[in-house]
């Protein structure tokens, strides 16, 4: 009878141990509370596209066609108002023809080496304002922001299909068809950088989460952007949040474990399987955000300030990137 209260006794101890080091345990940390962007007119943008693919459109995969193409046509007219050239690389899925839509800034100097810009723009049965209608509108006012600038690599901004289920770690994601494809063509990325949920923030106690043990390290309020990496991106992942942190007084954290449960869980994964150097740029979604892929992921919900604070402080990030 000892034994088993005592290996009780153990169990939950243990069970108490781990779930408390799933709470941030850094509470003394920069705050993002009273941070504006310099150009309070990125905060307009971002929320006017954000208003239009989760709202006016709302839930967009190949489940609903029609929402998928309606997004697929506003993304495509926003790059082409910027002054950009439209690509497409279409495939089927079951005879239904989805595609990939591609904006290219071209490098003068070393135009072959590439930096990717991406977003997945179909969401989960929602209306995927954070996820990911957020990354969506931040790869847009990227893309308007890059429009006129020269840069010696050649950027390409992404909007991607087919990220989330049934497609999630498939072979027939949009980034897993790209990255796929430019290995086959032996292309030279240098740099993927996935914006994925990055619209909600939080800065209450205890309002950011994490897999077991990491917490130990890391904020406990949600008012963070984070950098995700694996050990072959850590170089990569290393130089974005440098940047980022030269530019910008936003909070900024980076992790380059890779086999942390939900590290891989978008489409920088589909660069990773391929070799190339890439990182997600997130706002840790489910770990934070309780609307994760659920019909109340609205646009009202998000943080524009901060979200157009992230994207002002990825501008520059981006021409580091490229030259």
């Amino acid at each position: 009878m000892e034994k088993i209260v005592r290996v009780v006794i153990i169990g939950l101890a243990t069970f108490i141990v781990l779930k408390v080091t799933t709470f941030g345990w850094k509470f003394f940390t920069r705050s993002s509370v009273n941070l504006k962007p310099r150009d309070s007119s990125i905060i307009n943008s971002l929320k006017r596209h954000i208003y239009k693919i989760s709202y006016e459109i709302g839930n967009r995969n190949i489940f609903d066609y029609g929402n998928l193409e309606k997004t697929a046509v506003y993304i495509t007219e926003q790059f082409k108002a910027y002054g950009y050239d439209v690509g497409f690389q279409q495939y089927l899925i079951e005879n239904i023809k989805v595609r990939n839509i591609i904006a290219t800034k071209k490098g003068i100097k070393s135009p072959a080496e590439l930096i990717v810009v991406g977003a997945h723009y179909d969401s989960c049965f929602n209306p995927g304002a954070d996820d990911n209608a957020s990354g969506v509108a931040g790869l847009l006012e990227l893309a308007r922001f890059m429009a006129d600038k020269e840069i010696n690599r050649t950027i390409e901004f992404i909007a991607f299909v087919n990220e989330e289920p049934p497609f999630f770690k498939t072979e027939d994601m949009g980034s897993r068809v790209y990255a796929r494809g430019a290995k086959a063509r032996n292309e030279s990325i240098k740099s993927a950088v996935i914006l994925e949920s990055i619209g909600y923030y939080n800065n209450k106690i205890n309002s950011q989460r994490y897999p077991i043990i990491t917490g130990i390290f890391y904020p406990n309020k949600a008012n963070f952007i984070a950098v995700i990496g694996n050990f072959n991106s850590r170089h990569l992942a290393n130089k974005i949040t440098e940047y980022f942190k030269k530019y910008s007084n936003f909070p900024i954290e980076s992790c380059n474990f890779g086999f942390i449960p939900g590290s891989d869980f978008s489409d920088h994964r589909s660069f990773w399987v391929e070799g190339y150097p890439a990182v997600m740029i997130t706002d840790t979604a489910f770990l934070r955000n309780h609307n994760y892929h659920r019909g109340s992921d609205t646009w009202e919900k998000l943080n524009y300030q901060n979200l157009a604070c992230v994207i002002e402080g990825l501008c520059p990030v981006l021409i580091e990137l490229a030259k």
